[in-house]
């Protein structure tokens, strides 16, 4: 099976590059909100090791993975090939984790320039041990409709959202999230993670929330939510940030 990280983004090939090419444009998709964010886009993207293709269609990062960009007739499909793992008993696990994050990641490309390509996020991170549970499931996300369908729910943080299913896959959901953007929407996206011996020997759990434009009392509130919400349920957790 193909476990290439790829997405179609309604926009055409010149727009990606540009959100692939330009530090700000980038630190709005890549990953979330914190101290070492410009250094880690700067070192991944920007650094002595990264290749362009003259074309603007291929673009090698530091390590070795590479983003190809194909025109397909509803925008571009946006892919990375991934650099070899180097051989270990967790080369496997480490690599479908990597694959996992590049998903990610991608889906945070494909929103960022389909509904926000000139707006700044704020980000609202929280890294949850797997034991005793999915985030998935423990949020409520499992039984969700098809990408692309409409949904309402009340989260068990308490939060009452709706918006449209942005992607599902075996181990991620995104949701966009009207309450998470003055005008628009925001982005809810919650990963499980793999056990992995000797780093994650429970799993894990990622949630990323990408808000626009809210207050910040607003901003202050849902921060406190998640929270509150991984103290109870993940008594050891990093707290969201």
């Amino acid at each position: 099976m193909d476990n290439t990280p790829s997405v179609v983004i309604t926009a055409d090939a010149p727009q990606v590059w540009t959100m692939l090419r330009t530090p700000a444009r980038v630190a709005q998709w890549h990953g979330w909100e914190a101290p070492d964010l410009d250094a880690e886009v700067k070192e991944i993207y920007f650094s002595a090791n990264v290749r362009e293709a003259p074309d603007h269609t291929r673009l090698i990062v530091n390590g070795g993975d590479t983003f190809v960009l194909q025109p397909v007739p509803t925008g571009t499909r946006v892919s990375i090939t991934r650099a070899a793992t180097e051989p270990g008993a967790d080369s496997a696990a480490w690599d479908a984790d990597i694959n996992q994050g590049w998903l990610t990641f991608l889906q945070q490309l494909r929103f960022a320039l389909e509904r926000h390509p000139h707006s700044s996020r704020r980000t609202i991170f929280a890294d949850v041990p797997g034991e005793p549970g999915s985030a998935i499931a423990k949020l409520g996300l499992a039984n969700l409709p098809a990408p692309g369908e409409d949904y309402r729910l009340t989260l068990s943080t308490g939060e009452l959202i709706k918006g449209k299913v942005w992607f599902r896959s075996a181990d991620q959901v995104g949701l966009t999230v009207d309450e998470y953007a003055d005008h628009g929407e925001g982005l809810l996206v919650v990963a499980d993670q793999a056990v992995i011996a000797n780093v994650r020997p429970h799993g894990g759990s990622l949630v990323i929330v990408s808000t626009y434009g809210l207050g910040a009392t607003r901003l202050a509130s849902l921060r406190s939510s998640w929270d509150s919400w991984c103290a109870e349920n993940y008594p050891t957790v990093q707290q969201a940030n």
